[in-house]
């Protein structure tokens, strides 16, 4: 049974589906902390690299190649959640309650062509932005708790060497 026909059965069942996602950050050259947006395919809302759960994968991974295919994004993935929040997915003969798991993604680089780059637009926005942007208010809060947590910066060492320095640059 496809991914399509079985979420559509749960769902006509009354129970919550299941989605992964990559909640995509970068650090900037001069130390500014950003998170990716990517548009919605079919509403054009600002939302995040998700899906469904990929059969033989972990949650992590299958979020890590979901921010590859609709964001061209590469990079470290956390195997530890954030994060959960729940948005309503419109289906076609109704909506069907959805509970998506949310995975830190830093991003090391984009790449030029991915297989959704035409159907998506993308942008980089301050963590705050980027919470007032989305229409789920509980991922909008799990924006700001990363990164108000400032957890991001125990691994931003490893992922963005370049980036790591002793004291902050005044700037010019």
């Amino acid at each position: 049974m496809s991914k399509l026909k079985q979420s559509r059965r749960l769902a006509s069942d009354g129970r919550v589906l299941r989605q992964v996602a990559a909640l995509p950050y970068r650090l900037r050259a001069d130390g500014t902390f950003e998170i990716l947006l990517i548009s919605s395919r079919e509403t054009q809302r600002a939302v995040i690299p998700k899906g469904w759960p990929m059969k033989n994968r972990k949650d992590w991974k299958s979020a890590q190649i979901e921010a590859r295919q609709e964001a061209g994004a590469m990079g470290e993935i956390s195997r530890k959640r954030l994060g959960q929040y729940l948005y309503w997915k419109r289906l076609d003969t109704h909506f069907a309650l959805v509970s998506v798991s949310v995975y830190p993604f830093a991003v090391k680089r984009q790449l030029h062509e991915w297989p959704e780059r035409h159907e998506r637009a993308q942008v980089w926005l301050s963590p705050e932005d980027a919470a007032l942007l989305v229409d789920e208010t509980d991922l909008g809060g799990l924006i700001i708790e990363f990164a108000q947590s400032r957890s991001w910066q125990k691994t931003a060492g490893s992922h963005f060497p370049k980036v790591r320095r002793a004291f902050p640059i005044a700037a010019q």
